[in-house]
């Protein structure tokens, strides 16, 4: 019998990937793990409840061939910097020993460039990770931990993904806001246009995964988006190509950026939450130049570029040229 259990499995990244697992027709049991039951649930796969910052049942699943830790708190700013740690360290503690109970070999992470450090250099997987947020430190120390339970067994596998912006259907991210603003013609480049963020499509993602876990290492660990660096000028143009999103008319700098953020802070400390302060704006304008050497250097194929994989998210949003 082969199984998997996404922890974590209910949001964007975990749905799609339990979507692919399923129509692999390799997993005789498939168990998605979250706090919160899915928005669109997936025919075969056993939904279950459970919380990753408590120890975890043994009868989760069955015989679990492949663990994805996908579990996290991970939008900075906007929790307590105990949250952070508390579901990121914890749950990968809870998660490793719960696959030392179920005998599992191979347990696969996705972490997060925000181990780099926010700064306009180039980030491979060698550079010296220089966390700056409790969200940063506490993927760093979650690699760490789950870098123990691999060095137990020379039988186990690792594979660990500091994945970029990831985007797709169901995102309700960046580039779904992005998107959004494109379209009503309100955007306008923030600080400069050419910011670099690193980013890559959310199948492309899942198909690196599988990519690196057949790779002959027992412990992996990746950079993920496309090797092209694209600038948000570029990642505009993309939209306007594929979905005749109209272009940004200018650019606001940042010092008056910051400061029409100063109402909405006060309106923050009043308790009426609006998600607008300074350091996010700050984060708007630096690049993230992210690298992805070992997939490249592993001989790993995209199959998308950043057009197409517009193309084929507007498509499954089954309007073309929507977003959602």
């Amino acid at each position: 019998m082969t199984g998997a259990v996404v922890f974590g499995g209910a949001g964007f990244i975990g749905s799609h990937l339990l979507r692919t697992l399923k129509g692999s027709g390799q997993y005789d049991e498939l168990v998605c793990v979250d706090l919160v039951s899915p928005a669109d649930p997936i025919d075969g796969v056993d939904y279950k409840i459970a919380d990753v910052r408590q120890p975890l049942s043994a009868d989760l699943c069955q015989s679990p061939d492949e663990i994805y830790n996908l579990a996290a708190v991970h939008r900075t700013p906007g929790h307590e910097t105990h949250e952070y740690y508390e579901t990121n360290i914890a749950g990968a503690t809870h998660i490793c020993e719960f696959a030392r109970a179920k005998q599992a070999k191979k347990i696969i992470f996705t972490s997060s460039i925000a181990v780099y450090g926010p700064d306009e250099a180039p980030k491979e997987e060698t550079t010296a990770p220089a966390p700056q947020s409790a969200y940063g430190w506490s993927k760093l120390l979650a690699e760490q931990i789950q870098q123990s339970w691999q060095q137990e067994g020379p039988d186990r596998k690792l594979v660990i993904v500091r994945p970029a912006v990831v985007f797709g259907a169901g995102e309700k991210g960046n580039f779904t806001r992005l998107a959004g603003a494109l379209k009503k013609g309100f955007f306008l480049y923030p600080g400069r246009k050419d910011t670099i963020k690193a980013c890559g499509y959310v199948g492309e993602l899942i198909r690196t995964m599988k990519f690196m876990l057949e790779q002959d290492e027992g412990q992996s660990l990746y950079n993920f988006c496309y090797a092209k660096p694209y600038t948000i000028e570029e990642i505009c143009q993309s939209f306007g190509r594929v979905g005749g999103l109209s272009q940004p008319k200018g650019v606001v700098p940042l010092p008056l950026m910051k400061l029409a953020s100063l109402p909405f802070e006060v309106l923050n400390a009043l308790g009426f939450k609006n998600g607008i302060n300074r350091a996010r704006i700050q984060k708007l304008v630096v690049s993230t130049n992210i690298v992805p050497a070992k997939l490249v250097a592993s001989g790993y194929a995209y199959e998308t570029d950043l057009d197409s994989a517009l193309e084929d998210w507007s498509k499954t949003s089954l309007i073309s040229g929507r977003f959602a």
